[in-house]
């Protein structure tokens, strides 16, 4: 099973959640770091480093000898990756989404594709757990690429957990889209809830089923409770609003290692996220035999 756990904005305790249900899964199990623009995980499993792989995405490298000015390439790309000036086509790697469009209109064959270094994937073993993580090189505008690349990391046949990045645009998407089950980590208050609907819409949308984790229970007032109630969305967890935990999270420990009492919890959250996985797949299956 791919569990993804996510949430509409940051902040919540979305590491939290991930990194402890990766500790407590009791067996081998494959935990990704999506958040390639800040990863955390590894604050919380000081593993040995395994491997690391530079990843390059594919962007236009034009000759100049070649190209005529003709403007089928700048015409043809939806995100100005590329322009046609008097004197050739100019690029702007930052902005190329890697489809290779260009090089197939251009009747010159001007345009062929060359690597542009957009971050490295890493991964390290901690007491049974993989960690795969990417890091986004500084002023690279977008994650989705090197989200896929580290995606591709997974084995096949183990249990992963996603950690996605906060919110609900393309980087999110990039990072559970293939999931088979959803987490979203929220709060009691106000922007907790605002958040949790555009999180609720999101795997709605990409018919990805889900169960809520309420963190810091106490803080706020009951309207997330409601919400839950209301759209038929099962609360898996509650935490409580406990100081132990943000203290035990200052120092680079797991909640279920410093503060015992929580493995428990956490072990409960795996056996409802396993229980609502199936019960989610079974109605799958009938709907497809109706």
């Amino acid at each position: 099973m791919i569990l993804a756990v996510a949430s509409g904005k940051g902040g919540t305790g979305k590491t939290t959640v991930s990194v402890n249900l990766a500790r407590v899964a009791g067996r081998r199990v494959q935990l990704l770091d999506c958040d390639v623009e800040e990863p955390n995980a590894h604050l919380f499993l000081r593993g040995v480093l395994q491997r690391r792989e530079e990843i390059c995405v594919p962007v236009p490298q034009v000759d100049a000898s070649l190209c005529t000015g003709c403007g089928e390439c700048s015409s043809f790309c939806r995100y100005h990756a590329i322009a046609s000036l008097e004197s050739g086509a100019l690029t702007f790697p930052e902005l190329c989404h890697g489809c290779g469009g260009c090089s197939l209109v251009c009747p010159e064959k001007a345009i062929t594709e060359t690597g542009h270094r957009i971050g490295v994937v890493e991964t390290s073993e901690a007491d049974g757990i993989t960690l795969i993580q990417g890091r986004l090189d500084i002023g690279v505008a977008m994650a989705p690429p090197l989200i896929r690349a580290a995606k591709s990391f997974l084995s096949e046949g183990i249990p992963a957990i996603l950690d996605a990045p906060p919110g609900t645009s393309c980087p999110v998407i990039a990072a559970i889209s293939d999931a088979h089950l959803v987490i979203l980590v929220t709060e009691p208050t106000p922007f907790g809830l605002h958040d949790l609907t555009l999180a609720v819409d999101m795997v709605r949308e990409l018919k990805i089923p889900a169960g809520v984790v309420i963190n810091r229970v106490g803080l706020g007032d009951d309207r997330v409770h409601a919400f839950c109630r209301e759209q038929g969305i099962p609360i898996l967890l509650e935490i409580q609003d406990d100081r132990k935990i943000a203290e035990a999270y200052s120092r680079g420990e797991l909640a279920v290692d410093a503060l015992p009492g929580y493995h428990a919890h956490f072990e409960n959250l795996l056996f409802r996220s396993r229980e609502l996985y199936h019960a989610t797949r079974s109605e799958h299956h009938a709907d497809l035999r109706i």
